[in-house]
């Protein structure tokens, strides 16, 4: 290198996409739920994926998280590792989470039993360890306790840790499924309708909670929602799916106006959908 010339830096690499989907299709016979789909989440964002019902968001749900296969040619890449084909807890413990539209918690444990449930993937104490009771399984046991306390009061339900599920309000249920799905330190976590069943308030309540879950654990949200009201406020991304293809993509205000994402939704099935794209707030 001469005395005139200046050594220019290397451009760092970008960082992968916490979770993407290539080219995803899944059939069922002859019928094809989803059709081609490709689709990204950005490191610590927050994404919404929407549609009229029937559109495919939930088998693509399923097709990222394992429980379905994409047909051949399709793959899913969570932080750069290919999890196409992998079952669905090997998937989970390697960084993508989900709820479900209906709830599925364990009814008969306690709110922190269930979330200490979802720390087994972490746990290094085995059947040995535990009928033994040796003090590394039990220093264990403290920390897994310690850490479902505190993942029950970052979602607001502290108070409940010692009640059985079954008895929480729906609201709380739906806190303690996103306890339990923090519990396995996802990269990203998947809300399937988690404002299902609330109110106006408890609806408004929940965007400021999914702000806080991206900002303080540091995780990717990708939600699928049918209140809009929530959608437009919290998405910074959002994809729109109709009969299992991907009809638009953008921000709130590009899908809000977006000619396509309008007919799919107030078009001639809008009647069954039972749903608008006006932001609630300014109506």
């Amino acid at each position: 290198m001469t005395e005139t010339q200046t050594a220019v830096p290397e451009a760092e690499a970008p960082a992968p996409a916490a979770l993407s989907a290539e080219n995803i299709t899944v059939t069922f016979g002859g019928l094809v739920a989803v059709n081609d789909v490709s689709f990204t989440v950005p490191d610590q964002s927050i994404v919404s994926l929407i549609g009229p019902n029937g559109a495919g968001k939930t088998t693509f749900f399923n097709a990222l998280t394992g429980l379905y296969q994409p047909d051949r040619g399709g793959r899913v890449v969570l932080n750069g590792l290919d999890v196409t084909g992998m079952s669905p807890n090997r998937i989970a413990s390697l960084g993508l989470a989900r709820t479900f539209q209906n709830i599925r918690l364990f009814n008969l444990m306690t709110a922190e039993e269930n979330v200490k449930v979802a720390m087994h993937s972490h746990l290094k104490s085995g059947v040995f360890g535990t009928v033994l009771g040796l003090p590394w399984q039990r220093r264990e046991e403290r920390e897994a306790h310690e850490v479902a306390l505190e993942l029950l009061d970052f979602v607001g339900i502290g108070k409940t840790a010692y009640e059985y599920a079954r008895n929480l309000s729906y609201g709380d249920q739906r806190r303690l499924e996103v306890a339990r799905a923090l519990a396995l330190k996802p990269r990203v976590v998947l809300l399937d309708e988690p404002t299902a069943g609330m109110n106006p308030r408890e609806s408004a309540a929940f965007v400021e909670f999914v702000h806080r879950v991206r900002d303080e654990r540091k995780v990717s949200v990708l939600l699928i929602e049918h209140d809009m009201s929530v959608v437009m406020r919290v998405s910074e991304r959002i994809t729109v799916l109709d009969r299992g293809e991907k009809i638009a993509e953008g921000t709130a205000e590009e899908v809000r106006t977006n000619p396509r994402v309008v007919e799919a939704y107030l078009g001639s099935s809008a009647g069954d959908n039972h749903i608008t794209i006006a932001d609630e707030e300014g109506e």
